[in-house]
């Protein structure tokens, strides 16, 4: 829960009827149940009160415009539809709405008496199975990025598209959104405290208007979905070793029906902006790769530019709302930093193109994930990407025989043309490609070798080798992996590959992964040939 404060002990009245009733819980009768403790977690919109086994959530009276708790109906509306809505992500943790009956003065929940207010009742979790508590504590794990990229994955795919005839998702929409971020931080910040990367972003938003026109042509596609609409690491939880989503947005539709990639461009801009650059792109490589959904890239710097100045105003916000002007210089720092963030993601030009380059078994695929999260780029599994054509699942057995079934020639030329468009639609949006195949051959590796763009695309070789004993041993040792390679495989491809040519040699950086991974000359010389 982004910019809440926490206190032990009783609920304080702050002087308003609402104030008074959440006082009056500090009462072990209050709630029908033992209480091994009692805290209250507070947002500008709710109170949250935990009493050891169960949380309360309690909508605050209030009315911003987008949001409206103002009376009691809509506040019992708004609690049905949160728990609705959560229950799509943890039935488990939202278990009921509660009615809190008799006065001010002696609330009771289920009780007796007239219906005073209603609240949430939910399974209550430590706050240190937050994941920004992990994060803090600097223990993220790579297994729980991942758990966060296939369920929002399978989130996105099973969410309802918003209906033809709304205006969820819209150009009109995205841009209100955006323009507004950029006038309230301009409202909350004084002239000279705003950074210069505020004003390089605004002339980036007017240079990059055609980038609605995508935005609409995902809306008429149907990526307009019922997603979250505040996914970020405040909001999930890792509760029995798997992650659990929380708290979505539920009193304003249009916060919430959005596309798929402004929800993953805020959990990727949250990974970043808390100092995990390389899980950032290893959470957006294992989404892209498990939704498919890789056209969205061409929107991806956008989103993310919108999602961390959306931190940056709420930040601002905080502060121009909470401290005297006297104490305001310095203060904006971490909403300067937001926007700095976001400034380096509008400028930064990552265009690339990463081939690997190897027998079966050589170590490209872990190579590759390991440059995903060193360089920033988007890997592109040909085993994956072959299976998807076919309908099936990464990890999803074909039971194809050796140059049959998915492995037929033409089914092997249709993947590498699938492969091409998708390093084509990387890198024209800037970003970096990984072409994770074999290339055993001239003719598979000249279509990325002549790719072109809009800009020049430079391009590196990764040319792993292994020794034919070792990628025999590893074969035959492989399971739960998308690649179906055989030994048999393996002995056909020793027989037929091509060895680089002499102007591919000088593209090429050559690995040798004994080690299982890359070392760190190596990764300087594929970072210096891409981007210096």
């Amino acid at each position: 829960m982004t910019g809440h404060t926490t206190h032990d002990g009783p609920p304080r009245a702050d002087g308003t009827a609402a104030g008074k009733l959440i006082a009056s819980l500090d009462n072990p009768l209050a709630f029908g149940h033992p209480l091994r403790q009692l805290r209250v977690i507070e947002t500008h919109i709710s109170w949250v009160i935990l009493t050891g086994q169960y949380a309360y959530k309690i909508k605050k009276p209030v009315n911003f415009g987008f949001l409206d708790f103002s009376t009691l109906e809509k506040r019992r509306q708004y609690c049905a539809e949160e728990l609705r809505l959560n229950r799509r992500f943890a039935p488990e943790i939202y278990l009921e709405v509660v009615e809190i009956r008799g006065d001010d003065a002696a609330p009771r929940i289920g009780g007796e008496g007239e219906v005073v207010e209603y609240a949430i009742k939910m399974l209550e979790f430590p706050q240190s199975c937050l994941l920004s508590a992990h994060a803090a504590q600097r223990d993220l794990q790579p297994k729980t990025i991942d758990d966060i990229a296939d369920s929002l994955a399978t989130l996105h795919t099973d969410s309802e598209c918003a209906p033809a005839d709304s205006d969820f998702g819209s150009p009109q929409q995205v841009e209100k959104w955006s323009e507004q971020n950029l006038v309230q931080i301009a409202g909350a910040i004084p002239p000279e405290d705003l950074p210069n990367s505020y004003f390089r972003l605004k002339r980036w938003y007017r240079e990059n208007c055609m980038l609605l026109e995508l935005v609409d042509e995902r809306r008429r596609r149907g990526h307009v979905r019922d997603c979250h609409g505040d996914l970020h690491l405040g909001n999930m939880a890792l509760i029995d070793g798997k992650t659990r989503f929380f708290d979505c947005i539920e009193f304003n539709p249009a916060l919430r029906w959005i596309d798929t990639l402004s929800e993953v461009a805020f959990v990727a801009m949250d990974l970043h902006a808390r100092g995990y650059a390389g899980y950032c792109w290893r959470f957006l490589n294992r989404y892209f790769e498990r939704s498919g959904d890789f056209e969205g890239i061409a929107l991806l710097r956008y989103y993310f530019v919108y999602r961390a100045l959306v931190r940056a105003k709420v930040e601002a916000l905080r502060v121009a709302q909470n401290n005297p002007a006297a104490e305001q210089r310095g203060a904006f720092a971490a909403a300067i930093d937001y926007i700095d963030l976001a400034a380096s993601w509008a400028d930064g030009h990552r265009a690339g193109l990463i081939m690997m380059h190897g027998l079966s078994g050589s170590g490209k695929s872990t190579v590759a994930a390991q440059l995903v999260e060193r360089l920033g780029a988007i890997q592109l599994r040909s085993d994956v990407e072959r299976k998807r054509q076919f309908g099936l699942g990464a990890l999803e057995a074909s039971q194809s025989a050796t140059g049959g079934g998915i492995y037929t020639a033409s089914a092997t030329a249709a993947t590498y043309q699938r492969l091409r468009e998708l390093a084509q639609q990387i890198t024209a949006a800037d970003f970096t490609a990984i072409v994770d195949a074999t290339l055993l051959t001239v003719s598979q590796r000249r279509p990325f070798l002549e790719l072109e763009g809009a800009q020049p695309i430079r391009r590196v070789i990764v040319d792993c080798d292994a020794p034919h004993a070792e990628l025999r041993r590893r074969i035959a040792a492989r399971e739960g992996d998308a690649s179906e390679a055989s030994l048999e495989v393996l002995e056909r491809q020793l027989e037929t590959r091509e060895p680089l040519g002499a102007a591919e040699r000088e593209l090429a950086a050559v690995v040798s992964v004994d080690s299982g991974g890359i070392d760190d000359k190596t990764f300087d010389l594929i970072r210096a040939r891409l981007f210096d």
